[in-house]
């Protein structure tokens, strides 16, 4: 009887340490982040926003997760708002509060433990996380394993010197994105001339498929098990895509507005009819996050489409907005389109409401100056 009794116990432990066991996760974050004693960033770091939307997708959905630095313990991120939902949510959370402020050391990491690896992004790994070597032998490990390589943004800086046992590239060949050189030129002024390389060109130097959406556009490409994201809207469906390639069921599917706003301009560059009514009755997305992509479009598009989108986007989210650097940049595009009467009219209607605006009424007279000349 007690032989019967032990037997049962160690079956029991085998079970749950194997076939009950939850799959494992090994997130990634840079350790390049520096801040000066005014808390002011010197050096940038990761991305907050991405690691607590896919910490959330992963843990919620069943995962064990840890998360791992190159030189361990608290790494700093970029600025970020710690009032948005999932930072909320991430930061009351003491579990992985603690993971993050005590993460693991890379050199240390067993990569045999691991299903699975996600790495972060953000500016900092453009800085470390690419010539990690403990980092590119537990990716390649991983990779090798038959387990789940997948990085955003700028996290597949990680992936650029991942060598496989015979000598190739991970990517080479394979289908990729990440943070492209227009969003680059958008936004990574601040940071750009100091990376080494830049990623979409350092990935298709390296053999890889690059594909990529328009401007912020969310966008997944997975091939097989490596699973790339290209900016923070697109964590959550990265993370989703990454527990497909698992074969873990995401009975855990978030939505957050600014997700949900991009999302919807997606939509609206596909044509979608919209009324200005129908966004300002839309409480599951940010009107000022709309307007904000109609303005960089305007500034970044690469052909006509482009400025005609961002003025559609613009003039959409303006009534509502009310912004003068909304008025100036639809004028402006109706201007290099050739379209002087529209740009007046644009101009023109906002004054009416908010005649203090000095820099729209300096464009007016701009304008109008030139149409006297000719």
């Amino acid at each position: 009887m007690k032989l019967l009794n032990y037997l049962t116990i160690i079956v029991g432990l085998l079970l749950s340490s194997t076939l009950y066991a939850k799959p494992r996760m090994l997130m990634v974050v840079s350790s390049y982040g520096e801040t000066n004693t005014a808390d002011e960033i010197i050096k940038p770091g990761f991305e907050f926003d991405e690691l607590t939307k896919a910490y959330l997708v992963f843990s919620n959905n069943g995962l064990e997760v840890d998360i791992a630095s190159p030189l361990g313990g608290y790494p700093v991120a970029d600025k970020y708002d710690p009032e948005k939902p999932y930072n909320q949510a991430f930061s009351q959370d003491p579990v992985a509060i603690s993971k993050l402020n005590n993460s693991l050391v890379l050199s240390q990491i067993k990569p045999a433990d691991y299903q699975a690896v996600f790495v972060v992004g953000g500016k900092g790994p453009m800085f470390d996380l690419y010539q990690d070597k403990a980092l590119q032998h537990i990716i390649g490990t991983i990779w090798e394993n038959n387990g789940i390589v997948s990085a955003v943004c700028h996290g597949p800086a990680a992936l650029v010197n991942v060598k496989l046992s015979d000598g190739s590239y991970l990517v080479s060949g394979k289908k990729v994105n990440g943070f492209t050189n227009q969003e680059e030129a958008a936004f990574g002024k601040k940071w750009k001339k100091d990376f080494s390389f830049l990623l979409e060109d350092k990935l298709r130097e390296r053999g890889a498929q690059f594909e990529s959406s328009a401007l912020m556009l969310s966008h997944v490409a997975t091939d097989t098990r490596l699973v790339t994201g290209q900016n923070p809207f697109s964590t959550v469906d990265t993370a989703l895509a990454v527990l497909k390639a698992m074969g873990v069921e995401a009975k855990h599917r978030p939505s957050y507005k600014d997700d949900n706003s991009i999302k919807l301009v997606r939509d609206l560059l596909e044509g979608m009819p919209y009324s200005t009514a129908q966004l300002k009755e839309n409480s599951a997305v940010q009107v000022e996050l709309i307007g904000m992509y109609g303005y960089y479009l305007a500034q970044f598009g690469q052909d006509k489409n482009d400025k005609h989108n961002a003025i559609r986007i613009m003039e959409l989210v303006n009534p509502i907005m009310q912004h003068p650097a909304l008025v100036t940049q639809i004028a402006q595009m109706h201007q290099a389109l050739g379209n002087d009467l529209a740009a007046r009219q644009t101009l023109t209607t906002y004054l009416q409401a908010h005649p203090e605006s000095e820099n729209v009424q300096a464009l007016l007279n701009e304008l109008e100056s030139k149409q006297v000349v000719r």
